[in-house]
């Protein structure tokens, strides 16, 4: 994948792929007739792993703060829950959702080759997600007040939250604006 679609640099979609997308305008989407409760449910479960990811960031981030709280139990919860609901719903597109649509418009294939690069991207960026939690949750499990760990965790947790961002913004910029192109021809 070019340096141009990489996750890690891009700002968007490059403009070539963003036919469907700028003649279905985000605004626009819940109106149109071909929007569907799968769609909406699908919005729904990126809409949640924004808010679980806030959640957390925003834990450690009182933690930091000396506000703990129960942030050990808390992190631990949401952390896992997160990283083990953004894992299946990426294998599901992979597998099932993402194949399908590819095949209804040749003009966006190089939007899924870009997709599919930001899914292995996000391997690394769970990895890392995973791993820096797991190091405050030992910390905090002998006892230590986890501070050097946790603004670690927070600086990783935010860099994910931009990488995720972007991925969903596009991933939703393409996959939208295709089923309401097509959705009389999805089954």
């Amino acid at each position: 994948m070019s340096e141009t679609f990489s996750i890690e640099t891009r700002k968007g979609l490059p403009q070539h792929l963003r036919v469907l997308a700028d003649l279905y305008p985000r605004a626009e989407w819940r109106g149109h007739m071909n929007f569907n409760d799968l769609t909406a449910f699908w919005l729904e479960r990126h809409l949640m792993f924004r808010q679980v990811l806030d959640k957390v960031i925003g834990d450690t981030q009182a933690h930091l703060d000396g506000n703990s709280g129960r942030y050990g139990p808390e992190l631990s919860r949401y952390t896992g829950f997160f990283l083990d609901q953004l894992h299946g719903h990426h294998q599901i597109e992979d597998q099932h959702y993402f194949p399908q649509f590819m095949a209804m418009d040749k003009r966006l294939e190089q939007a899924f080759d870009i997709l599919d690069a930001d899914h292995h991207a996000l391997d690394h960026h769970l990895q890392q997600l995973a791993d820096h939690t797991n190091h405050v949750l030992r910390a905090l499990q002998q006892g230590q007040k986890a501070r050097d760990e946790a603004g670690r965790l927070l600086a990783v947790q935010e860099g994910f939250k931009v990488f995720l961002d972007r991925h969903l913004m596009d991933e939703e910029e393409i996959i939208v604006p295709i089923v309401l192109e097509y959705g009389a021809e999805m089954s």
